[in-house]
């Protein structure tokens, strides 16, 4: 899960930026990081002045929120599609949607991951240099086909109705697994993203709360809390992988699961609700 700000993969503080130490202190303000989580999150433009200077511990409360907010939108692609091109087109669209909507930052840091894993030599710093490398290599590519292609056999597999709900599901659940990924392991580097995401236990508690109450009511008792197991099963995988091959998290494992989460939530959600 890349910054925005420049191509090299990490999201490096300008000058005026605050420290780390500084955005760990700042106080827990529920609203303040709406903005910044809808920018950080998608491309829908926000003004600055509602951003703020939030840093992303702020904003992380707001991750389930937006990302079932994005759910929606890419479920509705699904629904009204559905209706008129059919579950094979309208899924595809909606999958294209959720790509755009999001600028392809999960996409990113999954295939950046997948590249990592497939370094050969050199351990956790080769593996460190090759996720920073702006080019995809064969791993990325083929994560991003397996990625494409479970999420739209999937997403086509459900009606209308249930394609909504488990994309709503899908989205937050992957965005508070990458908050939980987050919690879990220490930044690979003391530059990027995964160094500038902190956020305090309340913050942390309270996104978690959302993220189940999301899941449990869109979903239903049984297949949401399969959901949310699928969700804290990659999130726990994603933490170990980071832990012992890279040395910690970076933005690229973030968004990596991400995407992972949006997948296996999905695939669960399709055999809980036709088994």
């Amino acid at each position: 899960m890349h910054a925005r700000a420049d191509g090299s993969g990490a999201a490096t503080p300008g000058a005026g930026s605050p420290t780390v130490a500084a955005v760990a202190r700042r106080p827990f303000r529920p609203w303040s990081g709406l903005a910044g989580a809808i920018t950080f999150l998608t491309v829908v433009p926000m003004p600055s002045a509602a951003v703020g200077d939030a840093g992303l511990g702020s904003a992380a409360v707001w991750f389930p929120v937006v990302g079932a907010a994005v759910g929606a939108l890419v479920g509705g692609v699904r629904v009204l599609g559905g209706h008129v091109l059919g579950a094979g087109v309208s899924s595809a669209l909606a999958l294209t949607v959720l790509v755009a909507v999001t600028g392809a930052l999960h996409q990113d840091g999954l295939a950046d991951t997948a590249d990592g894993i497939g370094a050969r030599g050199g351990g956790r710093a080769r593996r460190l240099a090759a996720m920073r490398d702006s080019s995809t290599g064969v791993f990325g590519v083929l994560a991003l086909i397996a990625w494409a292609l479970l999420l739209f056999t999937t997403v086509s597999a459900l009606d209308g109705d249930r394609a909504l709900r488990a994309l709503v599901v899908a989205c937050a659940l992957g965005r508070w697994a990458a908050l939980v990924h987050a919690a879990t392991t220490s930044p690979a580097r003391a530059d990027g993203l995964g160094a500038s995401l902190h956020m305090g236990r309340v913050a942390l508690g309270v996104a978690t709360g959302v993220a189940l109450i999301v899941a449990l009511a869109v979903g239903g008792l049984v297949a949401g809390a399969a959901a949310v197991a699928a969700g804290i099963v990659v999130a726990a995988l994603s933490a170990g992988f980071a832990r012992n091959t890279l040395g910690g998290r970076t933005g690229d494992t973030l968004g990596a699961t991400v995407a992972v989460v949006e997948v296996a939530v999905c695939v669960v959600l399709l055999g809980v609700w036709q088994g």
